[in-house]
C-alpha cells in the first residue's frame, strides 16, 4: 500500500512552525513510517512529484510568489493545513498592514523601511527594485483569503505535540479535534 504523501512550505513567515514541526524529534521517525514526503524545505524537493494528500503552510502572503506558491499547494493537496498565526492572520508580517496613511501605504512602509528609519543604513537611499525580487502585494493576507483552506493549526509556533497529533489523525483518518491541553497558551 502506498503511504501518504505530505507537503510543506514556508510563505511570509520565520520559519519557526517548521522548527516545531522539526522537535517531534524521534517520532519523526514513526511518521517516516506512516508518510512519505514530497516537496518541502525538510527533503529539499522544490516541486511536487505527484499528488499530496496533505499540505502543511506556515505564513501568509505578501508577495505574489507566495500567492502562486500557495495556489500551487491548494491545486496539489487534497487536504490543506494553515500552520501558525501567520498563515492564519498574517502574524507579524501583516503589521504593516496597520500603515494606512497617505495614497500608497506599501510606498509609505517602503519608505520607513529602508530611507527614513534611523537605524537604516542606506547610502544608496534606494528603495530595493531589483527585477527578481517578487512584487509585494498591498498588504499581507493568511492563507484562507487566498485560497481554500481545510484546517489551521494555531500558535506561534504550535508545539511539536500539536503538529504531531494532527498529523497522525489525520493520516490514520481519526477525528481531528485538538484536546484543550495542547491550544491552551499560559
Amino acid at each position: 500500500m502506498e503511504k501518504p504523501k505530505i507537503a510543506t512550505c514556508s510563505l511570509a513567515g520565520c520559519f519557526g512552525c517548521h522548527m516545531s514541526f522539526l522537535d517531534i524529534d524521534e517520532r519523526f521517525l514513526e511518521l517516516i513510517k506512516l508518510v512519505e514526503f514530497d516537496r518541502s524545505p525538510i527533503n529539499d524537493i522544490k516541486r511536487f512529484t505527484g499528488r499530496c494528500a496533505i499540505g502543511l503552510v506556515e505564513g501568509g502572503c505578501c508577495n505574489e510568489e507566495n500567492v502562486q506558491t500557495l495556489q500551487k499547494f491548494r491545486k496539489n493537496c487534497d487536504v490543506l493545513i494553515s500552520v501558525g498565526q501567520c498563515a492564519i492572520n498574517g502574524g507579524v508580517p501583516a503589521m504593516r498592514n496597520a500603515i494606512m496613511g497617505g495614497d500608497d501605504p506599501l510606498k509609505e512602509c517602503l519608505e520607513e523601511a529602508y530611507l527614513t528609519c534611523p537605524t537604516s543604513y542606506n547610502p544608496a537611499h534606494e528603495i530595493p527594485n531589483d527585477p527578481a525580487l517578487p512584487l509585494l502585494l498591498d498588504i499581507v493576507y493568511p492563507c484562507h483569503e487566498v485560497v481554500k483552506i481545510d484546517y489551521a493549526i494555531p500558535g506561534c509556533p504550535p508545539s511539536a505535540d500539536t503538529l504531531w497529533f494532527t498529523l497522525v489523525a489525520l493520516v490514520k483518518g481519526e477525528p481531528t479535534k485538538l484536546p484543550y491541553e495542547l491550544l491552551k497558551y499560559d
